[in-house]
C-alpha cells in the first residue's frame, strides 16, 4: 500500500459544465503524472449525459511523487470558462472536487459488512485464464455497493484486491454525497464562496 492514493474529482451532480471540467481535470492530472514518472490508473468512472463529460472519476495513483501530486489537487477546484452547452448562459464559474482516500490502517474490519461471490476470470476473446474461479466480486450489503476484481491469478489476493477497491468506493461515495450538497448550495446562493478554492483554472471547457 506504499506510495499508493486514490483521488476522486466529482461533479457533485452538478451541471454539464462541471461535468467536463472533471474530465479535463482528469487528464491534467494523468499528464502530470506521467511526467513525474507517477503510475496513473483509472479505477471506475462516471459518464456524463454529454459526450467528453463525467460526472466523477476515481483515479489510483502509485509511486514516488504520488502523494504530493494529489496534494496539490485536493480541494475545491474552480474553472472560469464560458459554457459550450449553453451559448447566452451568465454563468462562468464551474466547481468540482477532488477528495484524497487512503485506506486506513484497519481497513480489513469493514469485512464485515462484505459477501463476496467467485467468478471465472476470462481473457482477451473469451479465453479463460484458468479453470478455477479466481475472480471475486466484493458486495457491500447495507450499500449494494459492488467491485470486481480478476486481476491476480490467486482467488486470496483478487478478494484482497476487491475488498481494498470496494473500501475506496464505499468512501468516495460518502464524499460525492457531501460535494452533491454542496453543489446544491453553490446553485441556490451564487454569491456564496464557494470553499477557497484550491485552484482556479481559466480555460475554454472545450
Amino acid at each position: 500500500m506504499d506510495n499508493k492514493i486514490y483521488i476522486q474529482i466529482t461533479s457533485g451532480r452538478g451541471p454539464a459544465e462541471c461535468c467536463r471540467v472533471v474530465a479535463l481535470v482528469l487528464e491534467e492530472i494523468i499528464k502530470q503524472a506521467k511526467s513525474r514518472n507517477i503510475r496513473a490508473e483509472v479505477v471506475e468512472r462516471e459518464p456524463g449525459t454529454i459526450n467528453r463529460t463525467l460526472f466523477s472519476a476515481l483515479l489510483m495513483l502509485a509511486g514516488n511523487g504520488s502523494h504530493e501530486l494529489a496534494q496539490e489537487w485536493a480541494g475545491t477546484i474552480q474553472w472560469i470558462a464560458q459554457s459550450p452547452y449553453r451559448i447566452y448562459h451568465k454563468r462562468k464559474n464551474w466547481f468540482v472536487g477532488v477528495n484524497l482516500i487512503q485506506l486506513p490502517d484497519s481497513w480489513q474490519i469493514q469485512e464485515k459488512d462484505f459477501t463476496y461471490q467467485t467468478l471465472r476470470a476470462s481473457g482477451p476473446g473469451g479465453q479463460h485464464v484458468n479453470k478455477t474461479e479466481s475472480a471475486v466480486r466484493a458486495i457491500h450489503t447495507p450499500s449494494g455497493l459492488t467491485v470486481t476484481a480478476s486481476d491476480q491469478r490467486s482467488q486470496l489476493q483478487n478478494k484482497k484486491l476487491a475488498t481494498e477497491r470496494l473500501t475506496i468506493k464505499l468512501a468516495a461515495w460518502e464524499m460525492e454525497q457531501t460535494m452533491q450538497a454542496n453543489q446544491e448550495n453553490w446553485n441556490n446562493h451564487n454569491n456564496l464562496q464557494r470553499g477557497n478554492p484550491i485552484k482556479t483554472i481559466q480555460k475554454p471547457l472545450n
